[in-house]
Parts: C-alpha cells; structure tokens; sequence
C-alpha cells in the first residue's frame, strides 16, 4: 500500500522541513529538496539520486510523475495539501517534491568535455539570486565547469536551485579554497583572466581560444590579492556611464560569450 502523510506535525516531514530551511541539516543529513517537475528532471539528467518523492494528488497524477522515468529505487509518498504548502518554496509551483542526495564534484572528480576548458570561477559568492545567474550563464554558454571559491552558500539552497532554473543540476560545479583552485587550474594549465578594475586590458582583447578560467568576485570586494597576484591577465569591460562596475553574473556572462564568440571562430 503507497504511503501518505497528511499531517504538517509528521516527524518526517518536520525533517523535510528542516531541509528546506536550514543548510546545516542539509549538510548533516546529506540530503536536500528539489520542487517542480523540470528541475527534477534535470536533477536525474545530472545524475543525482532520488530517495523519496512526495506529491500532492490534488495538484499532479501518478501518471505525470511515471513520465519521469525514474531509474533507481525510491519511496513515493502521498501527501496534502497542507504539507505540500509547508514544504513548497515557491507559490506557483507543480505539486512535486524530490528528497535528493547531495552531489559535488572535488577537483580531483572534474572531467572536461573539451581539450581546452572554459571555467567560470566565482569567488566568495553569497547572494543566491547571484549564484543562480551565474550557473544559468554557465549552462546556456556550455562552460565545461563552475568553480566556487570560498564558498559561503550552500549550493542545494532552494533560492539558488530556484533561481538557476535547475541548472544546478546540468553543470560540474566543484568548490574549494582560492589556493587549492588556483594550484589546480595551474596544474591543469589553464589560463586564469580576473576581472578586475586594476592592471586591466579590455576583455575582447584577450584570446580565450585555449585553456580559459575567467574569474569573478563579489561587487562588494573585488577579487583578493591571491587571485590578482596569480592572474594571467586582468580584464575589465569598459563602462559608459557614471557607475564603474556591472553586477556580477552580468559581467561574467559577457565575457564568457567573447569567449565562446572567438571560440566559434
């Protein structure tokens, strides 16, 4: 007999919920929440693991959610309403709820599709909103990695699965220390452009055509020193107006596209 859940006071679901609201149970449990049918697709698509999916019959059928082709073994749970509502994130939203296993790649796990790798590498990313921008441009301009230096958001935060339309998902992302990720793309030999305001030359000059890793900061701080100190070359988009800088996934997502742009040629 299928499972259903109908009380919000479930103990399981005060779990779920914690999931939800909280990045240290994400990361104690290993676990974390994915909502709506597309972003579960590319969940799988990813390679994630399923462990249990809740629904709300009221909103989607068991017939919608076999289309999803589900591979591996997981629970299926019926839930109300009143649940759904307690663990949904957004207001408009599909009625489905996967319980998934955290997935991020070390450097040492990353694997290139190409023989000279674009990377986009952000430093100290914080905002959720910016996070999920940056994985978006990553995705539609096929960098071959997203590197997270300094992490200081959870990467399964339901804001950053939001605002990345699932992209979270359908992108290597490994995260570490400045120095390890610098020693790394050294190793690698890949070429590091920092954009910055200082020591710059204009974006569109510089060939990405070989082994590239364009690197971003908050547009609070900048960039460290590490990262400047360690640069190939500094770039820097020319501004127009009175403001000197653009936001952040803004400024990565138009270099990257020169990037690709010469890459195309």
């Amino acid at each position: 007999m299928q499972k259903s859940i109908q009380s919000i006071q479930n103990s399981y679901i005060k779990e779920l919920f914690q999931l939800k609201e909280k990045s240290r149970a994400r990361k104690k449990y290993g676990l974390f929440l994915i909502e709506g049918l597309r972003e579960i697709s590319l969940a799988i698509k990813g390679g994630f693991e399923i462990e249990t999916l809740l629904y709300d019959s009221s909103i989607i059928s068991v017939t919608q959610i076999e289309e999803l082709k589900l591979t591996n073994n997981f629970e299926l749970i019926e839930i109300s309403n009143e649940v759904y509502k307690k663990l949904a994130y957004r207001e408009t939203t599909e009625g489905i709820i996967a319980v998934a296993k955290n997935k991020i790649n070390s450097l040492d796990q990353l694997k290139f599709k190409t023989k000279h790798p674009l990377i986009l590498v952000a430093e100290a990313p914080e905002k959720p909103g910016n996070i999920g921008a940056l994985l978006r441009t990553a995705d539609a301009a096929g960098v071959d990695a997203v590197l997270i230096a300094n992490p200081k958001t959870d990467i399964f935060n339901p804001n950053i699965i939001r605002s990345s339309v699932g992209c979270v998902f359908t992108t290597q992302i490994a995260q570490g220390s400045t120095t390890e990720i610098i020693d790394f793309l050294k190793t690698k030999n890949i070429s590091i452009y920092c954009a910055a305001l200082t020591a710059s030359v204009p974006y569109e000059t510089v060939n990405y055509k070989e082994s590239s890793a364009i690197v971003v900061g908050t547009e609070a701080t900048g960039l460290s020193d590490e990262w400047l100190e360690n640069s190939n070359k500094n770039v820097i988009i020319p501004m127009n107006g009175i403001i000197d800088s653009l936001n952040v996934s803004v400024s990565a997502a138009i270099i990257i596209y020169e990037a690709v742009r010469q890459r195309n040629f």
